[in-house]
């Protein structure tokens, strides 16, 4: 198991944060990447908002049922004490249209607690349709 990578950051130490995210969500294994945030962990995604490890781990569930062969890679973009922000691309094949590749870019905002668990989740995004050969993350 690895060791949790804790507050105050600075850039090696965000750096390797942003890969362990990167790492988690590119398993699409909803009980492991909730075990990332705190019990009450807050998020907002695009135009939901949600609290709880439970309410994360049903909405990985619905999200990667829809965005099927999910391949993600986010980059530090700046970070503070105990705070991170990242932009993300990750690319999708549509569950209600199989042919059709999507990307998905956007920035995300982070705030953890002092043992290194995400209390707040901030998401903003946009997608778009691509061609298969566009693909920029192949598993």
């Amino acid at each position: 198991m690895t060791k949790t990578i804790k507050p105050p950051f600075n850039e090696d130490t965000a750096r390797a944060k942003v890969k362990t995210a990167q790492d988690a969500w590119n398993t699409r294994n909803p009980e492991l990447v909730a075990q990332a945030y705190t019990p009450d962990s807050k998020w907002r995604n695009r135009t939901e908002s949600f609290s709880g490890r439970q309410a994360i781990i049903d909405f990985l569930r619905r999200k990667w049922a829809k965005e099927l062969d999910y391949r993600l890679m986010k980059e530090l973009w700046c970070y503070t004490k105990n705070r991170i922000s990242v932009r993300f691309e990750y690319e999708w094949r549509d569950a209600d249209n199989p042919g059709q590749w999507m990307r998905t870019h956007g920035n995300e905002h982070w705030e953890f607690d002092d043992s290194g668990l995400m209390r707040i989740r901030d998401m903003s995004a946009n997608d778009y349709p691509i061609d298969e050969s566009e693909r920029r993350y192949l598993c």
